[in-house]
């Protein structure tokens, strides 16, 4: 089944010709055969180009919209009746009639895709660089490769030099990484992508961040989750304890009367936001005992025991 066309372009539904423009240049350069030599390339490009060929023009994009994949078997009757036109006749404004089938016509953008796939179009002119097939400038492709840290690493920052091995050989980068950065944020390399061709510019390396599963740190977005072991006590009369976070070891103020499972919040003290609010710090409450019970010990939880009325398993 034919993925869908918002899907095939990376873009919302209420994307704007500007957006689908812009995601089309990108995956347009990214995937032409003459940039990518991918065996898969040839075939993700034109679903690309297929994509936004029918997106960039409003009336196939309506269509799209309302019929899907099948929109190209509905007959101009039908679709100017679904959406409440006054029947037939010739298309729109676009005045592209229906001599245009899958990628072989020209979209909305005046591009026409065989002529890209055969090396003879303005390909260049997208980018405005050019004439792609004609002796212009060849951009480089953009590219991406995952880079891992630490959850400390995130929160602090800093350079760490990595080696990527590519058809090339291997190439080393000293990456400055800003302090903060989260789940799938892109560090973005100028100039360090794919080679370009004569005259053309090289593209960019993105390095995309995955951050390393952590023996005591969960991060929700900015938000950095971390267990609070604490005895009975501690819950039941209330204390002030010390807990290591990414960022060095905090206070926390245990309320006293608290179970286990209860989230204590400590603003800003989660991953930082050069831009903006910080994440916080969630402390989720765990109540630990004693594994072996010293004579004394024993004697008193019997004696509290034997004492209190209160009842964990009691309702309402």
């Amino acid at each position: 089944m034919a993925r869908d066309y918002y899907d095939v372009l990376g873009v919302g539904r209420d994307a704007s010709p500007d957006e689908l423009q812009s995601a089309f240049r990108r995956l347009a350069r990214r995937y032409h055969p003459d940039v990518n030599k991918d065996p898969d390339a040839g075939e993700r490009f034109r679903e690309v180009s297929e994509a936004y060929d029918v997106l960039s023009d409003p009336a196939d994009r309506s269509k799209y919209d309302r019929f899907g994949h099948d929109y190209r078997r509905v007959s101009p009757e039908y679709a100017d009746a679904a959406a409440g036109g006054g029947g037939g006749g010739p298309r729109g404004p676009s005045g592209r009639g229906g001599a245009r089938s899958g990628t072989g016509g020209r979209g909305a953008s005046g591009i026409n895709i065989e002529d890209i796939l055969s090396g003879m179009g303005d390909f260049g002119d997208l980018f405005g660089r050019g004439p792609f097939g004609g002796g212009g400038p060849i951009p480089g492709a953009d590219q991406e490769a995952v880079i891992e840290l630490s959850v400390e690493e995130a929160y602090s920052g800093g350079t760490r030099t990595i080696t990527l091995t590519g058809p090339g050989g291997e190439r080393s980068f000293t990456v400055t990484i800003p302090r903060g950065v989260t789940e799938g944020q892109r560090i973005r390399l100028a100039g360090q992508g794919g080679r370009p061709g004569p005259g053309g510019t090289p593209g960019d390396l993105y390095l995309v961040v995955h951050l390393k599963p952590h023996d005591r740190y969960r991060v929700e977005g900015r938000n950095v989750v971390v267990d609070l072991p604490l005895a009975p006590w501690e819950a039941a009369l209330g204390a002030s304890v010390k807990l290591a976070a990414p960022g060095g070891d905090v206070t926390v103020t245990v309320p006293a009367g608290t179970s286990s499972g209860r989230s204590l919040r400590l603003a800003g003290q989660g991953l930082p936001n050069p831009r903006g609010k910080p994440g916080d710090l969630l402390a989720s409450v765990r109540i630990m005992v004693p594994p072996r019970l010293s004579r004394r010990e024993r004697e008193l939880f019997e004696e509290l025991a034997a004492t209190s009325g209160f009842d964990p398993r009691a309702t309402g």
